[in-house]
């Protein structure tokens, strides 16, 4: 009995080519939503194509002049620093970031400062009307002849404006707003952003002009849309920041054109943002030592940074102590406080510790063990750390205090600052470090007794 064939699939994910015989929502493969339609054609043929000649011939690499793709500043030196130096022509950038974080008035300061340089910028917003923009452009002092506004969330239309204004920088706010008529859904699905983003990479491409697209993310934090707008795009950079606190930093996740390692901090002020070029003073206490303190050297991208633990302890009868702690992992000190208690004879089983840093700075390094563990230690004795003592380490459970990463950087940033006394792996453990030779002497002269 001749067998049936059966039927080809007749849906295909446009994201990873996972087929169905039923349409489905989301794709069972690759779990992105609204990427399933229709397949015109049977899947998993391969049809032969057959050689065009190339308009351009190849050429060794050596030959190919670079002076066109100079760097340019966008104005913004934080700015520039995470992107490498400066904007690069034919650049797509891609900024992403929580909403409200400031996404939008940054770039409309990197806008003004571009159009103050004596070039034209082309900002589209498709999320506020340009009455909207002219209003947070006066609040910021972001006003110039030279800075052009477009609201539209029509993709021909504004590739129209960019042939009429003939920009050198465009901002497009934001990709999930804006529609093209080659694609169908509706703005920010998959197809559309995916259609969107190519266009204008094109136009970026062929015209050596940088585009500055500006990303939504979803809840977990991650770039909205399909996987490929972060492969297309050369420079993924994320704004973040903690809405409690006026600091924002901008991290570059990928980059084509220079290093990912590099930070850019800002303040964010009633008058628009302002670049913090040197910001060790903004994690630091004020006034007289105080018991419970120590400074750590963390590590921002290539910066590093002078960050202040502080630590309070209070004697409890609770059969269970607290442990609240505030920028720095909880996991992480509930491990310093076990070795302390059990390889440095801090007693803490009958106290309420509390753990924060200053400034609203998050340590999430290993690198703040030995910072931490001195400060509760500190608490526990009442005895004040010295304000040109720092301490750069990690702690093993043997009570060991191990080598961290950049550590040449960390000590000369911290001897640059006024730190005369860097406590680090050298010291070995973490019981001799609490009898360093500096933390006795502080003692002594706060109590006159030895020891810390």
């Amino acid at each position: 009995m001749p067998t049936r064939k059966a039927a080809p699939p007749a849906y295909r994910c446009t994201e990873c080519g996972w087929t169905t015989a039923k349409w489905a929502g989301r794709c069972a493969e690759c779990q992105q939503w609204g990427t399933v339609v229709e397949a015109a054609t049977e899947t998993g043929i391969v049809r032969q194509v057959s050689a065009v000649a190339p308009t351009r011939s190849a050429r060794p690499i050596t030959t190919i002049d670079t002076r066109d793709a100079q760097r340019r500043t966008s104005g913004v030196a934080e700015f520039d620093r995470v992107l490498g130096g400066g904007l690069v022509p034919g650049a797509a950038i891609l900024l992403s970031g929580e909403p409200g974080v400031g996404k939008s008035t940054l770039l409309l300061e990197v806008a003004a400062q571009s159009a103050r340089a004596g070039r034209r910028v082309l900002y589209a917003s498709g999320e506020e009307s340009t009455a909207q923009v002219r209003l947070r452009a006066e609040r910021t002092g972001a006003l110039h002849d030279e800075l052009y506004l477009a609201s539209e969330t029509d993709l021909a239309t504004i590739l129209g404006h960019i042939d009429e204004t003939r920009p050198d920088l465009v901002i497009v706010d934001s990709v999930q707003t804006v529609t093209s008529s080659l694609s169908d859904g509706a703005a920010g699905q998959p197809a559309q952003v995916r259609e969107v983003a190519a266009s204008l990479i094109r136009v970026a491409k062929e015209r050596d002009l940088p585009i500055i697209i500006v990303g939504h993310v979803t809840k977990d934090g991650q770039v909205a849309g399909p996987r490929i707008l972060e492969h297309l795009v050369d420079v993924v950079c994320h704004f973040e920041g903690d809405r409690q606190t006026s600091l924002r930093f901008v991290r570059a996740l990928k980059n084509r054109f220079g290093p990912t390692d590099e930070v850019g901090c800002f303040d964010m002020t009633g008058s628009g943002i302002v670049e913090v070029a040197d910001p060790s003073a903004l994690f630091l206490g004020t006034g007289a030592p105080v018991a419970g303190t120590c400074v750590a050297i963390a590590m921002e991208g290539r910066r590093a940074l002078p960050v202040e633990v502080q630590a309070l302890t209070i004697h409890t009868g609770a059969p269970n102590p607290r442990r609240v702690v505030s920028g720095v992992d909880a996991s992480r000190v509930a491990m310093v406080l076990a070795v302390l208690e059990r390889r440095a004879g801090v007693k803490l089983s009958d106290c309420d510790v509390y753990v924060s840093t200053v400034g609203g700075v998050r340590l999430t390094e290993p690198a703040a063990d030995l910072a931490i563990a001195i400060a509760v230690a500190g608490a526990v004795r009442e005895s004040a750390v010295p304000r040109q003592v720092a301490a750069i380490g990690e702690l093993s459970l043997a009570g060991e205090i191990r080598h961290v990463t950049q550590a040449p950087q960390r000590r000369s940033e911290a001897e640059r600052l006024g730190y005369r006394t860097v406590l680090d792996a050298s010291v070995g453990t973490i019981a001799k470090a609490l009898r360093h030779p500096s933390l006795i002497a502080a003692r002594t002269r706060d109590e006159g007794e030895p020891g810390f």
